[in-house]
């Protein structure tokens, strides 16, 4: 049997196979509320047979977001507007659904990728952005503000605000965006991190907001909601955030009631040197998994079935997820099961198109 598509449990939730779909930001939002565009965009990816969906990165505060057009979840309106996404997309999909709840720190207030992804001043639509220190992403950036307590205290309750928002709007899988050189990354990495107090200098210190807001999250939603985080394992950059410090925050989070880990890397600095390649960040993912004993997402450049099938029956990671190759390739969940030799979900409207090659591809309702 395809360990690819055998069912894996996180929590109270069940998944019927380890094919995820990882968040992808669409730049497509309207003053935080969800729109038609992702009516369509997460439509035809809940057809794909995956299974779990994630939802893009979505922003705590308007102040969190990446770009003026992120997704949201901080209002009463933003809140309406994703349940009624999600109420077109449950009638025709039984796929889980997940949220990755997030805050961009210093690499908040961008223009939208395709319009060029820099720095957006508060006279060109931006704002004034926070971090643990008044170090900016890029030189050419205006140096965001110090978090203070108030600030702390204010970030820590925004994201369990969203997270009380998430649980109503019945996201099955919860995860805390801690990766990409995003807020909780700033904490953890020495390289944007400069503070004297309790919240810098140390390992321990530096990790300590981190797992505060992770603290406030898990008990604000039910004991048996599956909820995770994602982690870059590494800043790719000499003297910053690395691996040995992912095990020790992986280990911290194990004690914690943390479900998985969602393990990337990089997006901290400008000056990070990346060996992209197929599957490069698997082994990262696989030590903390060993190490840390806590089940593990692989991502990055995992394109083709037998890559996947391999990375999971080798137990170097227990789920994999696709990003760029979903956008490519909607049905890979499919055309994955047809190659393995497994079985997926598909709507009974698509049942006459499996090849005949592969007559019983599609489950039976």
């Amino acid at each position: 049997m395809s360990m690819l598509f055998s069912p894996i449990t996180l929590g109270r939730q069940v998944l019927d196979n380890r094919v995820v779909i990882a968040p992808m930001c669409q730049y497509s939002s309207d003053q935080g509320r969800a729109t038609d565009w992702h009516r369509i965009h997460l439509g035809h990816l809940a057809l794909s047979g995956a299974g779990l969906m994630f939802i893009e990165a979505t922003a705590i505060a308007p102040e969190g977001r990446i770009s003026p057009a992120d997704l949201g979840l901080w209002s009463d309106d933003t809140e309406a507007a994703l349940a009624d996404v999600l109420q077109s997309v449950r009638q025709y999909s039984r796929v889980p659904i997940a949220i990755q709840l997030a805050h961009a720190g210093r690499k908040a207030s961008t223009a939208v990728p395709w319009a060029g992804g820099q720095f957006l001043a508060a006279s060109s639509g931006g704002w004034q952005t926070v971090a643990p220190s008044a170090l900016p992403y890029a030189a050419d950036d205006a140096p965001p503000v110090a978090l203070d307590e108030a600030g702390l205290t204010r970030v820590r309750n925004d994201f369990v605000a969203a997270a009380q928002r998430a649980q109503r709007l019945g996201f099955n899988v919860i995860e805390l965006h801690a990766a990409h050189g995003y807020l909780l990354h700033q904490f953890l990495s020495p390289l944007s991190n400069t503070r004297n107090d309790r919240y810098g200098g140390t390992l321990e210190n530096r990790m300590r907001f981190p797992l505060e807001v992770f603290d406030a999250l898990r008990a604000a939603v039910p004991d048996d909601t599956p909820l995770g985080i994602r982690i870059s394992a590494t800043d790719w950059v000499e003297g910053g955030w690395d691996i040995e410090q992912s095990v020790a925050f992986a280990k911290a989070l194990q004690g914690r009631g943390c479900t998985f880990i969602d393990v990337s890397s990089g997006g901290l600095s400008p000056l990070q040197k990346i060996p992209v390649g197929p599957g490069y960040q698997v082994a990262f993912a696989e030590r903390i998994r060993r190490e840390a004993g806590l089940p593990t997402i692989a991502v990055g450049l995992i394109t083709e079935p037998e890559q996947a099938e391999t990375i999971l029956a080798s137990g170097q990671a227990d789920m994999v997820a696709l990003a760029r190759g979903m956008l490519y390739d909607p049905r890979w969940p499919w055309h994955a099961a047809a190659q393995l030799d497994a079985q997926v979900d598909a709507p009974k409207q698509y049942w006459r198109s499996q090849p005949q090659a592969y007559g019983d591809l599609f489950k039976p309702e």
